[in-house]
């Protein structure tokens, strides 16, 4: 666990069993479907962006100076890390396992030496 954690989970297969055993708790576990879950996930994301929303670049940069802001950022953040990592417990996806698999996928299609500097998306392979 590091020392910014605050919650006892210090890993996402952690997280992902205290979120089972809140749901089981409550017996939210019906409500708690792929469709359900992405669409929250979905509205949490959008109250993120909706923090974001008229910020300037620069101050998007800054954002966590503002402690208010910066308090409701990492709040909404919470929330996706939340839902998203309750919905892949759902679907029996492995976050770090996916994100890995992307990450490669993105390395492949973006290859440094060629991408570099550009923000320019690559065509579908």
């Amino acid at each position: 666990m590091n020392g910014n954690d605050k919650s006892g989970a210090a890993t996402v297969a952690e997280l992902a069993e205290q979120l089972r055993r809140f749901a089981d708790e409550r017996d939210w576990q019906r409500f708690h479907t792929p469709k359900n879950l992405a669409m929250a996930l979905a509205g949490e994301v959008g109250e993120l962006l909706a923090e974001l929303q008229w910020l300037t670049p620069d101050e998007s940069v800054h954002l966590m100076a503002d402690a208010e802001l910066g308090g409701r950022v990492r709040a909404e953040i919470g929330d996706v890390m939340i839902y998203l990592t309750r919905l892949a417990d759902v679907l029996g996806i492995d976050l770090l396992s996916a994100a890995d698999d992307k990450l490669a996928e993105a390395a492949r299609r973006y290859p440094a030496d060629v991408v570099r500097g550009s923000a320019a998306k690559a065509p579908r392979a």
